[in-house]
């Protein structure tokens, strides 16, 4: 029987401890560069496509649906090889790892994300972050929807969540109260939501970016989850 802990940090990846807008941003100038405006926005749309019915980021899967439609069989072939070995260790936001390391010193650290099953985890074994945690993670197609699961592989009296999308961490924070604290960290494109909407209930921290987290205390993670009730009020 797994032990139960005092406190499980678990922390998102993409746009929480590694910059994926910028990953994005150099896999369009690539498909651009490989195969010009008409078939790079083929891929997007089958992107977009593959999200829509699985509902994760499914990279590798659209390249697949590409070379459907290209006999540019080369170009996809390296395509293959920019997406497994992209150097994604030089994508995380200043302070990641060191803030990974200051949380594994205030309880157990669990990188929790979205994703498929083999390019997210190569994502985050080349990016340095497995092993900054032990290979403790998780990756799940909509994780605010797998808490019993987390919390089975997870046991804890407190949970913190620290992630950049407000909407995900109040969907969380609803469904285990007191025993969550949300960690909001305002970082990549999601984070505008907080400035165009309201959400219910507020995080209960929020942070300019990732290393920021550093500056808090066991005390500050368990306290500021504990003690809060869900409002309808704007991210503080």
């Amino acid at each position: 029987m797994l032990k139960t802990q005092p406190l499980v940090i678990l922390v998102d990846v993409d746009n929480t401890l590694l910059d994926n807008d910028r990953f994005v941003a150099d896999l369009s100038a690539h498909l651009v560069m490989a195969f010009g405006r008409a078939q790079s926005a083929l891929y997007w749309q089958a992107f977009d496509e593959l999200r829509s019915q699985f509902g994760y980021a499914d990279y590798l899967g659209a390249l697949q649906r590409l070379r459907d439609g290209s006999d540019n069989q080369a170009e996809l072939l390296r395509m293959s090889a920019f997406l497994l070995d992209y150097p994604f260790r030089s994508r995380l936001y200043p302070g990641a790892l060191d803030t990974l390391e200051h949380l594994c010193g205030l309880g157990r650290t669990v990188l929790l994300s979205d994703g498929d099953m083999v390019f997210q985890p190569r994502k985050i074994q080349r990016s340095g972050l497995w092993e900054a945690v032990d290979g403790q993670a998780l990756i799940f197609v909509h994780k605010e929807r797998m808490l019993a699961a987390v919390q089975r592989h997870f046991p804890a009296v407190h949970y913190v969540m620290i992630d950049d999308k407000p909407l995900l961490l109040a969907s969380m924070k609803r469904a285990m109260g007191p025993r969550l604290t949300s960690l909001f960290v305002r970082q990549g494109h999601y984070a505008a939501e907080a400035n165009t909407r309201r959400i219910a209930p507020a995080p209960d921290i929020g942070v300019e970016c990732i290393g920021d987290v550093r500056a808090l205390r066991q005390s500050d993670l368990v306290n500021a989850g504990a003690n809060a009730l869900p409002t309808c009020e704007a991210i503080p």
